[in-house]
C-alpha cells in the first residue's frame, strides 16, 4: 500500500503517529485478507517497521501502542462500529464507507473509547492528518466531522458537556 508521506514525522513524539498510521494500514489489511490481528501485528513489527522504505522514512513506531490499536479494534469491533454508525448521517451505513476510511474511523474510535490517556482533540487531529495521507478530497473533512461527533458522545466531559442520554456510561 503506497501512501503520501505525512509532514512532521520526524520528532520523538511522533512514534505514536507512526504507530497510528501503521495501525490503520494493518486494520485495512485485516479487513481485506481476513488474517487475525495478532498475525498482522507480528508481521508489521517483525518485517515492515524496519524493512519497508515507507515505514523506515516515517521513523520509529511505538510497537506496544501499535499492537494495542491493532488488537483492540477487532476485540471491540461491535461497540466501535455501533458508535461510528451513530455518528453517520441517517441514510449512511458503515459498510458504505470506503474501506480505508473505515480503518481510520475504527482506529480512532478505539482510541476515543479505550485510550483515555490520549486527549480527544489529539485523537481527532492525528487521524484527520492521517486521512490526508490517503485522500486529497473531502474525506479528511468527513473524518473530522465523524470523529468530532464521536468524541462529543464518548468524551463529553472533555468538552464540558453532559453525556448524551443514549450513551452508556460506567
Amino acid at each position: 500500500m503506497s501512501i503520501t508521506p505525512i509532514a512532521g514525522f520526524a520528532g520523538a513524539h511522533d512514534t505514536r503517529r507512526v504507530s497510528r498510521l501503521a495501525g490503520v494500514q494493518a486494520i485495512y489489511q485485516m479487513e481485506l485478507t481476513g488474517v487475525d490481528a495478532e498475525a498482522v501485528a507480528r508481521e508489521f513489527i517483525e518485517h515492515r517497521f524496519e524493512h519497508e522504505i515507507e515505514m523506515k522514512t516515517a521513523g520509529p513506531a511505538d510497537e506496544v501502542f501499535f499492537a494495542a490499536i491493532v488488537t483492540g479494534v477487532p476485540r471491540h469491533q461491535v461497540e466501535i462500529d455501533q458508535s461510528i454508525a451513530k455518528c453517520l448521517a441517517s441514510d449512511w451505513r458503515l459498510e458504505r464507507v470506503d474501506s480505508i476510511l473505515r480503518a481510520i474511523l475504527r482506529a480512532a474510535a478505539f482510541e476515543l473509547i479505550a485510550r483515555l490517556d490520549v486527549p480527544a482533540k489529539v485523537v481527532i487531529d492525528e487521524y484527520v492528518e492521517i486521512s490526508h495521507a490517503f485522500f486529497a478530497g473531502d474525506e479528511p473533512g468527513f473524518v473530522n466531522a465523524v470523529l468530532d461527533k464521536l468524541a462529543h458522545r464518548k468524551r463529553s466531559a472533555e468538552f464540558g458537556e453532559a453525556p448524551p442520554k443514549d450513551e452508556l456510561q460506567f
